[in-house]
């Protein structure tokens, strides 16, 4: 199972606030862990939402907007793709992170990333060698 682990923002990540040189630290290792354990497949934090769009859908038009964005609860930091065996282990590694934001609360989700298999037949053998042919090519780009 893979699943995305999100770090919310804050006041603080949307200012720009760069991380202290004792957080990159605590995370250079943490993040050693996770590969260590094969569970991290990518991991990148991410620039205040000021830097960047939202591109709206509506109808047969796309209506770009700058940043920044208001809620800062719906905001994003970065964020982590790992392989686990379960909800639960995924659970186990995030209560082992740093506080992503030590000068205040911080909140990290967990969301399963979808898999070829939960989409059923609607998945056809032809949509599936293209998701595996792309694969290979994102891969081989690496």
């Amino acid at each position: 199972m893979r699943f995305m682990i999100l770090i919310k923002a804050n006041k603080d990540s949307e200012a720009g606030v760069m991380p202290d040189e004792k957080l990159l630290t605590e995370m250079g290792k943490y993040n050693e862990e996770l590969v260590k354990a094969g569970v991290m497949l990518a991991g990148e934090g991410l620039h205040p939402s000021s830097k960047g769009v939202r591109v709206k859908f509506s109808g047969g038009k796309q209506i770009v907007t700058d940043g920044p964005f208001p809620e800062t609860k719906e905001l994003l930091a970065g964020f982590w793709l790992w392989q686990c065996k379960s909800m639960e282990e995924a659970i186990a590694w995030v209560k082992r992170c740093p506080n992503p934001m030590p000068n205040t609360e911080a909140e990290i989700e967990i969301r399963q990333v979808f898999e070829a298999e939960d989409f059923g037949a609607e998945f056809t053998p032809e949509l599936r060698e293209q998701e595996e042919r792309l694969r290979a090519q994102m891969a081989a780009k690496q």
